[in-house]
């Protein structure tokens, strides 16, 4: 590259410094575009071919240890050989009490997360609606895609019932009607997804409150077992968790009063189980969140992408329960379920140190994210100080700019002197166009 090529990108270089101090960009350069919702995009009606997309924080680590960023199978030093008939694509074994990750596969693959997901819409909701506020069912709610608890236009349900419809029956027409009862859908999907990033479950993109696959919805394995921990922390979550049967009521000239029951086949089947939930669409294949409990010690397992044969999630899901409990207390994991104050430190981007005072010092953050998971539904961003160095930065731009184009010009002054033009080459009529390059592929 010639010298005046060189002054040209060292002055390109020098504009974009200044206009990422000048505007605070520097957090927008550095995170990059987070993964969204496309609801225009046609549904998802298969598993991703391969692997899907992999998950990092905004400020571009790997959540809970840099070994946590394999695609494939990390256990803990000095750990029992796994269990046998483990088949699911990404699953993940915690101590959900010191937070320790025993083992994982694929730890932050962002699959398709089906009803696991409501796992989210409950601890979002819970602190928001009373649970004594009664709900009216409509039509949309009886006409919602898949599962259904059975509601039907004019029931009054109240919202206690319908936590208890989403998590036992995975209905979801009561995530509908959770939803329009705290502002709408699209309120509530904003509120799990401020929800799941003051967990640092920066994996997890909501679209739909009740799981329903929408293009770019998304949650890992090592997210899951991050929510369902929270949820454990919460007496109410907790109760409804293990809560083995609910009774919906008679609607007059709609429907009889039935009973419904709890869909975790761990409840009843494996001892000190905390409760679980399921998911299934054709796109997201089996999934399966769920804890237990053994001597004071609490171990939580995600599995998500799995098939029914051999074995179904729960079974794969009880096997690694009792893997977790093997694996001796106190073990060194392979890195850690984050606590949700480490959350904003992951969320911010890497600062730019400061010459002003002679000291290396951080800059003014640009804004934080609150770090309270029951957060309000109308929680903002808030933004920061501006930066003091405004007419420093200016005039040392407009410097840098003066000299980098006059040394520019006599470069080219003195190469146009001294160099004899090129020849120029013929021309050919009817020469082919040249190949034009090969667009990139799109990641899978």
């Amino acid at each position: 590259m010639d010298a005046g090529r060189r002054c040209a990108r060292a002055l390109a270089t020098a504009l974009v410094v200044a206009f990422v101090v000048l505007t605070g960009a520097g957090a927008a350069l550095a995170e990059g575009p987070r993964p969204t919702v496309d609801p225009t995009a046609p549904t998802p009606t298969s598993p991703y071919p391969g692997r899907p997309p992999q998950g990092e924080a905004p400020d571009g680590s790997t959540v809970g240890g840099e070994r946590l960023g394999t695609r494939g199978v990390v256990v803990a030093g000095g750990a029992p050989p796994l269990p046998a008939g483990i088949t699911a694509p990404t699953w993940l074994v915690a101590d959900a009490g010191t937070g320790e990750v025993l083992a994982a596969c694929d730890p932050h693959g962002r699959f398709y997360p089906a009803s696991t997901l409501k796992t989210l819409t409950l601890l979002t909701l819970l602190p928001v609606l009373d649970p004594a506020q009664v709900v009216v069912g409509t039509v949309e709610d009886e006409n919602i895609e898949g599962t259904r608890v059975g509601l039907v236009e004019g029931g009054h349900y109240p919202v206690q019932l319908l936590y208890e419809a989403l998590m036992l029956a995975s209905g979801n027409d009561a995530a509908n009607a959770l939803a329009r009862a705290a502002g709408g859908a699209n309120r509530t999907v904003t509120a799990m997804n401020a929800t799941a990033a003051a967990l640092g479950a920066f994996d997890t993109v909501a679209g739909t409150p009740s799981g329903l696959d929408v293009a770019g919805q998304s949650s890992s394995v090592y997210d899951l077992a991050l929510i369902f921990r929270a949820l454990l922390d919460r007496p109410r979550a907790a109760a409804v968790l293990r809560t083995p049967t609910a009774q919906m009521p008679a609607i007059p000239n709609r429907s009889p009063g039935y009973q419904i029951q709890n869909k975790n086949p761990l409840l009843s089947s494996y001892p000190g189980n905390l409760g679980a939930k399921n998911g299934f669409t054709h796109a997201a294949r089996h999934g399966f969140v769920t804890a237990a409990e053994r001597g004071g010690r609490r171990i939580v397992v995600s599995v998500l992408g799995s098939e029914a044969v051999p074995l179904r999630a729960p079974e794969q899901a009880a096997r690694l329960l009792d893997w977790g409990f093997s694996v001796p207390a106190g073990t060194h994991g392979v890195g850690r379920l984050i606590d949700p104050a480490e959350a904003p430190g992951l969320a911010a981007a890497p600062s730019i140190p400061r010459h002003d005072d002679g000291a290396l010092t951080p800059s003014p953050a640009v804004g934080h994210l609150d770090t309270d998971v029951n957060t309000d539904l109308d929680a903002d961003v808030e933004t920061g100080p501006a930066t003091p160095m405004i007419p420093v930065v200016l005039g040392a731009l407009v410097l840098l700019t003066a000299g980098a184009i006059q040394l520019a010009r006599r470069h080219a002054l003195r190469s146009a002197a001294a160099s004899p033009p090129p020849p120029v080459p013929p021309t050919q009529e009817g020469s082919p166009p040249p190949p034009s390059g090969a667009s990139p592929s799109t990641p899978q």
